[in-house]
Parts: structure tokens; sequence; C-alpha cells
């Protein structure tokens, strides 16, 4: 099956999230690799395309506000 392209706002950005399946019912999502590029980033999965793009979205969300603010 071809992967899922999921775009999801992160501090105001629009940020492309590829999903592919793993197994049934199990979606593997990371961020969009451009040519070229790396990226250390862990996989985040779910039940859905949409919720595995959530939860990669929500975490970077999480991990790029400042603790204060």
């Amino acid at each position: 099956m071809t992967p899922v392209r999921i775009t999801e706002t992160v501090h105001g950005r629009p940020l492309v999230i590829e999903v592919a399946p793993v197994s049934k019912d199990r979606w593997r999502a990371q961020v969009l690799r451009q040519p070229g590029t790396m990226t250390a980033l862990m996989p985040f999965y779910g039940t859905t395309p949409g919720e595995a793009a959530h939860h990669l979205a929500a975490w970077l969300e999480r991990a790029g506000t400042r603790q204060g603010r």
C-alpha cells in the first residue's frame, strides 16, 4: 500500500507527515524526508493514519514549547 501524506500544523507552520501501514490496524508516522536531508526523529504509531500523524504532531508541539511560557 502507498504511504499516506497528512499535513499537520506544528507551531503555526504546516508539516507533512508520511504514514505507512506496518500491520493490520497499525500505522507508522514520520516527518516526510526531503531529498538530500536526514531525520533522526523516531516514528510514532497509531491504529489509523490520522491517529499516528496526530501523535507525532502533538509530540513535536510539546517538544518545541519552552518551559515557563
